[in-house]
């Protein structure tokens, strides 16, 4: 491909709605333009982009046996009101009405959809096992769309719905995409781990989400330092229980003055303890009804695990109304002290805490030595927080690290959670109805692109991993008035692209630093400098982007040297 005669309008500065490397890079690489909040036209660089990541999940996925369909981004209401779930995807879910007032969404995912193809279609045991997946458009409706490409408002995803006759089936149906989707990212060229996750709103019995590990990532991976165990920080099983060390009498219930001091930074310096010696206590509305959830001062309250323990489908923090008419004090004060009417519930950290300083549910007002069990009432302790380093495993008890990841890939093994609702049966050997068991299998192919990026890059550009580069090689003739110059460029990018090379050739009439620094920026894999210089010597430069070392090598063999390093070595045919 020549230079002149692509669409890439690359940017000098970074563009000032950009907030994160990967955003600033597409933008600043002609990638990717925003349309409006969310959602991005992808130019031809990123488009190449995409279109190789696509092929490989494509080649997988069949490996593995799923055969691909494509399935309607616009659904009508009555499919996902049989499952409940047009109430309860909430705003995310992009509705619509039709000219004649009928209600449809732009599908988030397709799980309704495609039970109900397989449950008009599929009758018999012996059609199964079926898995069946598409790469398509989604659309959810964020809040806030932000991070260019991770978290938008439209995006392309590749989403695969397995259909087994019995659970046994079913788990190696999971099995297979696991694997497949290890074999996916390798491929890629990523860094990821595949890390036990929560279900969430698709539901089932088990998830792994496969995340790519950089330092940019949004969520928080805990792995063990000894075995192979690791979990997203929300998912993590943390085992803490029983009473504390003994610390001597308890002192008797204290209370303390805390001027304007609410957060626990600010009560922890005032009062010149660690934050560990505090107890947090959130009010909540879980489906309407008030619950205090205590945690450790340094601990974060896993919403999730909140949420299993009560058994409800929504958890809302309190507003500061709330606050004061469930406590009796304002938002920034709450204690478990003195609360009436309202189930407390624990962390286990909490558990073990012989006293904490807590709220007192009045302004500007501490207790100090408030200890469980004589001040006040937990209902119950459970696992409800997030994890952090140091932690134990819950497999083997090493102590546990936290990584940064994107998630990039969730798989869920169903089970009848839709089948059942929406009446999806077929016929076992017996004759008998069935409910079909199910397992989903989701993939970010857009958001791939981003998180590449976010874990491949230097402060000049992207550094392409080679499997999905736009291009392989970048053929950049530095003095392009030079005949020879340009005749030996030419001949170079001829013979790659006559092998198969995907080859760009930078054929404008710009300064060599103008052409280098696209280079760099657009993160192409090796760059092939040629100049007069050099050609006099009967060598050509090569540059290999991710490391920055240069090589010099000879005119004569640089073709064959590129289409190996690009290809392999080539088998010479037997005699």
């Amino acid at each position: 491909m020549r230079y002149s005669k692509l669409l890439i309008p690359t940017l000098r500065e970074d563009p000032t709605e950009a907030e994160v490397v990967s955003h600033r890079l597409m933008l600043r690489a002609g990638m990717i333009r925003k349309v409006t909040a969310g959602i991005y036209n992808f130019l031809p660089v990123g488009f190449r982009v995409l279109s190789k990541v696509a092929k490989i999940v494509r080649e997988e996925m069949e490996h593995a046996g799923a055969q691909e369909v494509l399935l309607p981004a616009l659904q009508p209401a009555e499919l996902w009101q049989e499952t409940g779930r047009w109430k309860q995807y909430g705003k995310e879910l992009m509705r619509l009405k039709d000219r004649h007032d009928r209600e449809f969404c732009l599908g988030p995912t397709h799980e309704e959809v495609i039970t109900d193809l397989v449950r008009r279609e599929v009758k018999s045991y012996r059609q199964l096992p079926i898995n069946l997946y598409q790469i398509q458009t989604k659309f959810r409706d964020e809040i806030r769309p932000r991070f260019g490409l991770m978290r938008g408002r439209e995006f392309i995803m590749k989403d695969a719905y397995s259909f087994d006759m019995d659970p046994e089936g079913a788990k190696e149906s999971y099995r297979k995409m696991y694997d497949a989707y290890h074999k996916i990212f390798s491929r890629l060229g990523l860094r990821f781990r595949a890390v036990e996750a929560d279900t969430g709103l698709i539901g089932g019995s088990s998830s792994h989400e496969f995340m790519v590990l950089a330092q940019t990532g949004e969520e928080g991976i805990a792995s063990c330092t000894k075995c192979d165990y690791a979990a997203n920080v929300e998912r993590a099983e943390l085992k803490t229980g029983g009473r504390g060390p003994g610390i001597g009498e308890i002192k008797p219930l204290e209370q303390v003055k805390t001027p304007g001091k609410k957060s626990v930074e600010e009560v922890s310096s005032f009062l010149k303890i660690t934050p560990q010696q505090l107890v947090k206590t959130l009010l909540f509305s879980a489906d309407g009804r008030p619950v205090a959830v205590l945690v450790r001062g340094d601990h974060q309250v896993n919403e999730i695990k909140v949420k299993r323990l009560l058994g409800v489908s929504e958890l809302v923090l309190a507003d500061a109304g709330q606050v004061e008419a469930w406590s009796g004090g304002p938002s920034g004060f709450s204690g478990p002290v003195g609360l009436r009417n309202i189930e407390i519930i624990g962390d286990l950290s909490v558990e073990i805490m012989p006293e904490a300083i807590v709220g007192a549910n009045e302004k500007d007002t501490h207790y100090l030595h408030a200890s469980p069990g004589r001040d006040y009432k937990v209902d119950r302790f459970a696992d409800l927080r997030n994890a952090i380093a140091g932690d134990l495993c819950p497999r083997c008890g090493a102590p546990m690290t936290i990584d940064r990841g994107i998630e990039v890939g969730h798989v869920f093994l169903l089970g009848t959670k839709y089948s059942e609702t929406m009446k999806a049966t077929f016929l076992d050997p017996k004759g008998e109805e069935q409910f079909f068991v199910m397992g989903c299998y989701g993939i970010g192919v857009s958001r791939i692109i981003a998180a590449a990026i976010e874990q491949n890059h230097d402060e000049k550009g992207i550094i392409w991993p080679m499997p999905i580069a736009p291009f392989a090689i970048h053929i950049i003739p530095v003095q392009d008035q030079s005949e020879r110059v340009m005749i030996t460029s030419e001949l170079i990018y001829g013979s790659l692209v006559r092998a198969g090379i995907d080859t760009l050739i930078e054929d404008r009439s710009e300064r060599a630093g103008v052409k280098f620094n696209d280079a760099d920026l657009l993160g192409i894999p090796y760059q092939v400098v040629l100049g007069e210089k050099n050609l006099h010597e009967g060598v050509v430069e090569m540059k290999n982007r991710r490391t920055g070392e240069k090589q010099k090598i000879e005119v004569e063999k640089v073709i064959d040297y590129l289409i190996e390093l690009v290809q392999g070595p080539r088998t010479q045919p037997a005699s």
